[in-house]
């Protein structure tokens, strides 16, 4: 099924030479990959999805993303913005879309059902994270659609639940909007074909209110690595810098990290990212004049992706300083696996997902999540401890390898594969009462007015 007249295109831009597939294998998919984002996204879901199609892509399969037109004039080419070579078995098809969000919306979901209906059911398989839109595909009649598989990076009704301490200025849904996803989250695990979780942790807690399930796989997100890549140690000349790299929610923790460096007064920092229509990015600000902190914070604002690794190697100690929230306990966070590949100290909060990746003390410092005395502590053990810095960033480093996003698209590939050969029909609904149960006895603050992340 590999496709070599194909040219790799854009909607809307010009069409560019394909390069670097790995058609070694010789079973091809056609995946269908439905996004309702804007096309290219400068967030970590934008990175995730096109990282994600881009290396199943250069595996040889043909892979369509099915998203909104980006919303800039002129139009940003999508590979050069994350910086990757148009191949092609990429093909970008972005909607042109106007009007308000729930007519958006709406437009969306109609063409994602249309091109799922019209899709290779043989040799296809819809790929999607998107809970809406999944749920949407799902209630096309089985023989009349292809394999459908999820990508969860979380548990919807939670995420409803916290949506205010995510965003700042959101607020949160009702207790039907918390029941209602409840009952679409359960419906997909018990229809999907295929189902992919990011941590363990939500792997578990969703056999735990939903019981098993065949077809499922945990893969934790990843990073791109360049070929024969070599790690330079950072020179010791000058202040200490410590980096984040990442957008300025609270719950992303970079106001832990500007606290602790009030108490830091020979540390310098390096601040990547921040979106410049938030009031995220004058909160922290006016947090780091008030600590004193001011002169000593470099803020680079929001860059493009392929910009991010060359400003990581400025530093010298690199921090996810994640805040404890009923959220996180799901997060995958794509800045962790690009610190390991980095080659420096990496410094991150403590817990579950986290401790999934990082082993303290071997490939990485873990810290009280939310404290920042203890990301001092932390900061300052490894600061005044050379072998520890270096030890720590050489395992990181060479542990990367591990959390490629080539080596998640092999893994991902295979799963897809046996999905697609085998199947899974979807199951009765003798597991929904024990679901249903599930529901009833899920604490009354678990459902208290959110609204999805997503």
């Amino acid at each position: 099924m590999n496709r070599p007249g194909l040219k790799a295109r854009v909607s809307g831009t010009p069409a560019a030479a394909g390069t670097g597939l790995d058609t070694s294998g010789t079973d091809l998919l056609d995946v269908l990959y439905l996004a309702d984002i804007r096309c290219p996204l400068e967030r970590a879901n934008g990175i995730q999805i096109f990282e994600t199609c881009h290396a199943l892509a250069s595996r040889g399969h043909r892979v369509t993303l099915l998203v909104r037109d980006d919303t800039r004039r002129p139009r940003r080419d999508p590979f050069e913005f994350y910086g990757l070579p148009a191949i092609a078995t990429l093909r970008v098809e972005r909607l042109p879309m106007a009007g308000p969000y729930a007519l958006r919306r709406i437009a969306y979901m109609v063409a994602a059902v249309w091109h799922a209906w019209r899709w290779n059911w043989a040799r296809g398989c819809v790929l999607t994270r998107d809970l809406g839109v999944a749920s949407a595909v799902l209630r096309l009649p089985v023989m009349s659609r292809p394999k459908l598989v999820y990508e969860s990076h979380g548990f919807a009704p939670v995420f409803a639940r916290t949506m205010p301490e995510l965003v700042q200025g959101k607020v949160a849904g009702g207790h039907a909007k918390i029941e209602r996803l409840f009952r679409r989250e359960e419906r997909f695990w018990l229809g999907a074909d295929g189902y992919v979780t990011t941590t363990g942790v939500l792997a578990t807690e969703l056999r735990t209110r939903f019981g098993d399930r065949p077809s499922l796989v945990t893969m934790s997100n990843g990073v791109r690595l360049p070929a024969n890549r070599v790690r330079t140690p950072t020179s010791n000349a000058g202040p200490t810098v410590v980096g984040y790299a990442g957008h300025f929610y609270r719950w992303k923790g970079v106001d832990v990290l500007v606290e602790a460096l009030g108490q830091l007064q020979d540390v310098h920092a390096l601040i990547i990212g921040g979106h410049p229509g938030e009031p995220d990015v004058a909160r922290v600000t006016a947090l780091a004049q008030k600590v004193g902190a001011g002169s000593r914070i470099t803020f680079t604002g929001l860059v493009e992706p392929s910009r991010v690794p060359s400003l990581l190697g400025r530093a010298h100690i690199l921090v996810l300083p994640t805040v404890d929230t009923a959220s996180a306990a799901y997060t995958s966070p794509l800045k962790l696996f690009e610190y390991f590949a980095a080659g420096k100290p990496v410094l991150a909060s403590d817990l579950p997902p986290i401790r999934e990746i990082v082993r303290d003390g071997e490939n990485g410092v873990l810290f009280a999540a939310g404290d920042p005395q203890s990301l001092v502590q932390a900061i300052r053990r490894v600061q005044h401890d050379d072998a520890l810095a270096e030890r720590l960033a050489r395992t990181a480093f060479a542990e990367a390898d591990r959390y490629s996003w080539r080596t998640r698209a092999e893994r991902l590939e295979a799963f897809l594969l046996r999905v697609v050969t085998t199947g899974f029909k979807t199951r009765s609904r003798g597991r929904g009462q024990a679901a249903r149960e599930g529901l009833e006895t899920v604490p009354d603050e678990e459902l208290d007015p959110s609204r999805d992340a997503g």
